[in-house]
């Protein structure tokens, strides 16, 4: 099974993609993680990665697609992967199209906005790598780590004003490739609302329908 997995950050994509993996035995994806991993072996794209991010630069789409080729020309993608963070724009899946790769299923976990920031703002961390959530999973008091007793913090990435920004980038320029897909006639959408067991239901059912 070859998958393309969207939805806004926040989404739940990560957890989703673990439980998919292990149902169909095949690999995640991560476009952070392809870039991390050429530039440790010293791949030719990982050596051109390394100068735009040692520059604090993103990556160019054409590095990014070159790395993708790479990593799904890898054993382990023979019988499937599901493919996380790429493509983000339509650019990117012309250009997924064109290396001749066939997806399957593109899924997208629909949460709505509002939501995503309850659910990210929410999160509090603490030093020793514990995580809470205000609403969901609050430490005992509220303020320090059951583990250690540190004082949990919120991450960069958590404030308000830094998850609206990453939704706008999203709905600019990932949302269009439902369009994209929809047209293809692969793209399935799940409610991403619910315990993670029920989502997990709901994927698998719209995945094998």
């Amino acid at each position: 099974m070859k998958i393309i997995l969207l939805g806004a950050p926040g989404a739940g994509k990560g957890t989703q993609a673990e439980k998919i993996c292990a149902h169909y035995s095949i690999p995640q994806i991560s476009t952070g993680n392809i870039i991390r991993e050429a530039m440790k072996n010293g791949t030719p794209a990982g050596k051109k990665a390394q100068e735009f991010v040692h520059s604090g630069q993103l990556v160019p789409d054409a590095v990014v697609i070159e790395m993708v080729d790479d990593r799904l020309k890898q054993d382990d993608c023979k019988n499937g992967f599901i493919l996380d963070g790429f493509p983000r724009t339509v650019p990117q899946a012309e250009a997924l199209d064109q290396m001749g790769v066939q997806i399957d299923k593109v899924l997208d976990i629909e949460v709505s906005d509002d939501v995503i920031v309850d659910r990210v703002t929410g999160r509090r961390v603490c030093t020793c790598g514990a995580t809470y959530h205000v609403q969901y999973n609050p430490s005992t008091d509220g303020v320090h780590c059951n583990k250690c007793g540190s004082e949990l913090t919120i991450r960069k990435d958590d404030e308000p004003e830094t998850v609206k920004e990453r939704l706008r980038v999203f709905h600019e320029q990932t949302e269009p490739l439902k369009d994209y897909y929809q047209h293809k006639g692969n793209l399935v959408m799940v409610e991403g609302v619910g315990a993670v067991d029920e989502i997990t239901k709901r994927i698998m059912q719209a995945l094998e329908a």
